[in-house]
Parts: C-alpha cells; sequence; structure tokens
C-alpha cells in the first residue's frame, strides 16, 4: 500500500493524499492514545473499520470535552481548529481522512439527470 510509520500507540500507513486530501489507515493498540492535537485548517475524520475508538474533542465555543465513541461502521469528523484526540478502547482498525473545507458545497454543474434503463411492466 502506502508509507507506514509506527506510533507509541500503533502504526499509521498513507493511503492516498493529494492536493486536498490524506486517507490513512491506522490500527491502534487497546487502551493507547494519541496526542491532544489541533489541525489549523484540515479536518479530521475517523471511521472504524474494527474495534473502538473513544474520541475526544475540546470544543473552542464552551468549556466541555465532547466523547465520542465509534464502533466498526461509525463516522465523525472533527472541525479545523479543536483539539482533539483518539483512544483505542480495544485492538481496532480505523481510517483517518483529512481534508479542507469546501469554500462552496454546491459545486456540482450537472449536464444530464440521472434515470434507469428498465421500464415499468404494465
Amino acid at each position: 500500500m502506502g508509507i507506514k510509520s509506527g506510533k507509541i500507540w500503533g502504526m499509521t500507513e498513507l493511503v492516498h493524499a493529494n492536493a486536498v486530501l490524506e486517507f490513512h489507515r491506522i490500527e491502534a493498540n487497546e487502551g493507547t492514545f494519541c496526542s491532544k492535537h489541533k489541525h489549523t485548517y484540515k479536518w479530521n475524520g475517523f471511521f472504524v473499520e474494527s474495534g473502538s475508538l473513544k474520541i475526544r474533542v475540546w470544543k473552542n465555543n464552551y468549556a466541555l470535552v465532547d466523547e465520542t465513541i465509534l464502533n466498526p461502521g461509525d463516522f465523525t469528523a472533527v472541525a479545523p481548529g479543536e483539539y482533539h484526540q483518539f483512544e483505542a478502547t480495544v485492538d481496532t482498525v480505523a481510517f483517518a481522512l483529512y481534508w479542507a473545507a469546501l469554500l462552496d458545497h454546491n459545486d456540482i454543474q450537472r449536464e444530464t439527470i440521472g434515470g434507469s434503463n428498465i421500464e415499468n411492466a404494465a
């Protein structure tokens, strides 16, 4: 796959990166956690494939630490500028995504519309 890096909490592997997105596969060992950190411009998303992650977010708007438990199939995202941290409650495989916020989310320009080639039986 990509570039692997050992961490005190496990391992991270860069799967794909381009000008606007980074996609990492992470393996985190039970009872370990990453540093409390923030990203100035990037969102940080977490998707759990197997295991469980506790995501802590130190909110900027109020004195509270949000904690979200992610199980297989769950996803959450942390906004730029918010300190956050993950902790593996069991051995976990997850994906971390990093992306910059788009200025205009309505950027699609359709030339045609979708449809179906299956005719309704009447």
